[in-house]
Parts: C-alpha cells; sequence; structure tokens
C-alpha cells in the first residue's frame, strides 16, 4: 500500500529537482529511500512450499553452494541489502539497511503454460508514429522519478515465475547476456550466475544495479536521453527488456542498438504484463490492449531492421483456485 508520507517524499522529489536541478541521487533522496523501498516489498502470498531465507541470493539448497536447475531451489530469498551512500568523497557518509525478498521462481504451486500467440498486423513501411504517439503524463527528468531505489516487484510472483521458467528453457548455457532497464533483480533462474559466460545490464537507478549480484557488470543509463547501448558490436548472445520496453520513448533507436550489440543468430526476449508507472509509459501504450502491445512491439522490430519474423507467447501462469494473477507475455527476435 502507498502511504500518504511515501506519496509526499516522491511528491517532494519531484518539485525540488525541477526547481533546483538536482542530481539523479544525492544525500536527501538518500535518507528517505528506505521506507519507500519497503512499499509491498514482500509482494502477494500463495500457498506452497515455506520461504527459505539466506544470507546471499545465489545459494541453493543442494548443499553445495551452487544453484542447478534441477535441484530443489528455495521458493524465496531473504536478503538484507546494505546501501552506502557519500564515500566517493562527497562528504558526510551514510547507510541504510533494507530486508528484501526475492521470488526464485522454483518451487511454486505454478505451472507454466506456453501458448503461441499469432501476430498478425499489417505494418505500413514507413512507421506510422507521431511525436504524440511517445509523450509521456511526466515529462519531468526521469532521473528524479527514478532517484529513490524501488527494491520491490513490478509484476507479481506467478508472473516472475513464469519469466524466470521461460529464460531457463530459451537461453542456452555459457551465454553472454545483457538486461537492459534492468534492476535489483533480473528475473534469471538461480543457476544463471555459473552457468552464464557473462550477464551485464544497463539501468536507471545505481543502488538497485549495485543490489542485483547476478550481474557480472552494470552501468547506470537512462536510454531515453541516450539510446545508446555503451558496449561494442557483437557482444551478446540474447538481450532481455522486462516489463519497460512501454517507458521508452525512443524504442526503434533502441532495438537499433539492440541488434547492433547482438551476435549474428542472437536472440531478443522482451517481456510484458498489464502493469505500468502511468505517468511515465508513452501514450499510445496506454491506449491499446495486451494483444495491441504485442503488435506494437512487433512493429518496432521491422522498423529498427535486421530481425527475422518475431514470435510471440502468452506465457501467463497458472495458479491454485484460478484466483487473479497478472498476465505475462513475450517477444522474440533472432538477429539475421
Amino acid at each position: 500500500m502507498i502511504t500518504k508520507s511515501s506519496l509526499v517524499t516522491l511528491a517532494s522529489i519531484a518539485y525540488l529537482s525541477k526547481t533546483r536541478g538536482l542530481a539523479v541521487l544525492n544525500r536527501y533522496t538518500f535518507l528517505t529511500s528506505t521506507a519507500s523501498s519497503m512499499m509491498g516489498v514482500f509482494g502477494t502470498g500463495y500457498e506452497g512450499s515455506s520461504p527459505s531465507a539466506d544470507g546471499g541470493w545465489s545459494v541453493c539448497e543442494n548443499g553445495d553452494g551452487k544453484c542447478d536447475a534441477n535441484a530443489k531451489n528455495p521458493r524465496y530469498i531473504d536478503r538484507d541489502i546494505q546501501m552506502n551512500y557519500g564515500e566517493d568523497g562527497s562528504g558526510n557518509p551514510r547507510t541504510r539497511g533494507l530486508l528484501v525478498r526475492r521470488f526464485t521462481g522454483d518451487s511454486t504451486p505454478f505451472s507454466f503454460p506456453v501458448k503461441p500467440v499469432r501476430l498478425v498486423k499489417e505494418w505500413p513501411k514507413e512507421p506510422p508514429f507521431t511525436e504524440k504517439d511517445f509523450e509521456r503524463a511526466d515529462e519531468i527528468f526521469d532521473g528524479s522519478f527514478y532517484a529513490v531505489p524501488r527494491f520491490v516487484y513490478h509484476i507479481d510472483e506467478p508472473a516472475v515465475s513464469s519469466l524466470t521458467q521461460f529464460y531457463r528453457n530459451n537461453i542456452k548455457p555459457k551465454s553472454d547476456i545483457l538486461d537492459i532497464c534492468s534492476s535489483w533483480v533480473s528475473h534469471y533462474p538461480l543457476e544463471f550466475k555459473q552457468s552464464m559466460k557473462r550477464i551485464s545490464a544497463t539501468g536507471m537507478n545505481k543502488l538497485e544495479l549495485q543490489a542485483n549480484d547476478q550481474l557480472t557488470d552494470w552501468q547506470q543509463r537512462d536510454l531515453n536521453d541516450f539510446p545508446e547501448l555503451p558496449y561494442g558490436d557483437n557482444e551478446f548472445d540474447v538481450v532481455t527488456c522486462v516489463v519497460s520496453i512501454d517507458y521508452l520513448n525512443k524504442p526503434i533507436e533502441i532495438l537499433k542498438e539492440v541488434h547492433r550489440v547482438l551476435r549474428k543468430g542472437g536472440k531478443v526476449i522482451i517481456s510484458q504484463s498489464n502493469r505500468c508507472f502511468p505517468s511515465k509509459a508513452i501514450s499510445m501504450w496506454l491506449k491499446m490492449n495486451d494483444r495491441q502491445h504485442l503488435e506494437l512491439i512487433n512493429g518496432y522490430f521491422q522498423y529498427a531492421g535486421g530481425f527475422e519474423p518475431r514470435e510471440a507467447f502468452d506465457i501467463t501462469a497458472e495458479v491454485p483456485d484460478s484466483s487473479y494473477n497478472d498476465p505475462m507475455f513475450i517477444v522474440t527476435a533472432v538477429k539475421k
């Protein structure tokens, strides 16, 4: 639940950033980060296996500290994150601790069907989009909105779990992976830290990226202001983007960059649900339904160029008693 105090905090940050030109992260936003980060940190509960607490992320229940897709991994991992600010010489260092719970995607009561979705819209030769299509209700500097770290999930546990299982079944071991628009979790299976050659990421919030210990390396990057990826040509086998393409106001340019950094035959996996920050999602996205979102993403790939025909899937998890859960959809594209 969003409290009145957290709304006041976020409103104050937006106001101060606009009127005083504050940096993406400063002492004020850091000191107020603990309360806002706690919003919904434990998510929605479902009946099933019991939580497992551990001091670090990638520890599985097979006893040797290594993660195995066939091992009985814990359903949850609880961790105390320590965030530090001011250690770079800016003065007056501060530390904040926060208890977070990670959904591993394993040992759940859910099942994970994968249903193909046919993409049927025929896009014209030239992009039909206007500038207004990519406008957002909140055009204030994105760094202000994302300044306070959010150690929360923006989709529920069944949606996270279905994405984790899809990654496990569709990303080959020893791959070089790039996760764009990343945060404190990338939703990869626990064993990926050992089984993948490299996992890189770009994201908006430094503290969130620091807490994502599946990453080999990361770079803080606002792709709306700088739609270039800070990597060389042909560096990656897979690029992922989780429930974030709706926030990009230059998606075609960014997918051209994704094409550049991918190796031939490399795959893009774009995942999408029906959740978003409405003030930051682009205008035309908010006017579309789930099916239209998939067609739009397909259109982005067409205009970016250089990809094989795309495939789309509904990977929404099935939960006990058919109770409501967030939908999850995938669009994949392979570089020619």
